[in-house]
């Protein structure tokens, strides 16, 4: 059986070099990747095999990273604060695919306000603000795979 870690390395590739579509069976499931809008996962159980719980990758409005200028993000220096994503998962800047972010370049933001959701395993997990500041980056495209310690925000603080 592939562990959620494999399934999400497989997942990022296909997103980022642009295949098609990946198969792979490996004892006793089929995992079947497209390479769509964004990577979709489907796990069937094969003859004499147990379905494998896998993500399923949502697809969701294109929110992509954001920056501030090119010079404004030179300027940013070591007093910034990240936030890093606490697990594997695939990162959500919204709480539904035609809402607006939790959170944009400029915003300010308070200790707990939730900034996006990292899904793992069809688990949403809430990521909050740890720090009072300005949002200045986000790091991470909507629908994108994370991996655990990856930056999401970039955060001046007040």
């Amino acid at each position: 059986m592939l562990k959620f870690e494999e399934i999400c390395e497989l997942v990022r590739l296909v997103g980022s070099t642009g295949v098609a579509r990946v198969e792979v069976e490996h004892e006793g499931a089929r995992l079947e990747i497209k390479g769509r809008p964004q990577a979709q996962v489907v796990v069937a159980p094969t003859a004499g095999g147990q379905a494998v719980l896998a993500p399923q990758v949502m697809i969701g409005s294109p929110i992509g990273p954001e920056t501030l200028s090119s010079e404004e993000d030179e300027a940013i220096s070591g007093d910034h604060h990240v936030i890093e994503s606490p697990i594997v998962g695939t990162f959500y800047r919204a709480p539904k695919p035609e809402a607006d972010p939790f959170a944009r370049v400029g915003d300010e933001v308070r200790v707990g306000q939730v900034l996006c959701i990292v899904e793992a395993m069809k688990l949403m997990n809430e990521i909050q603000s740890d720090m009072d500041g300005t949002v200045v980056k986000v790091h991470v495209e909507n629908s994108e795979p994370v991996e655990y310690g990856q930056k999401l925000f970039t955060i001046r603080p007040s």
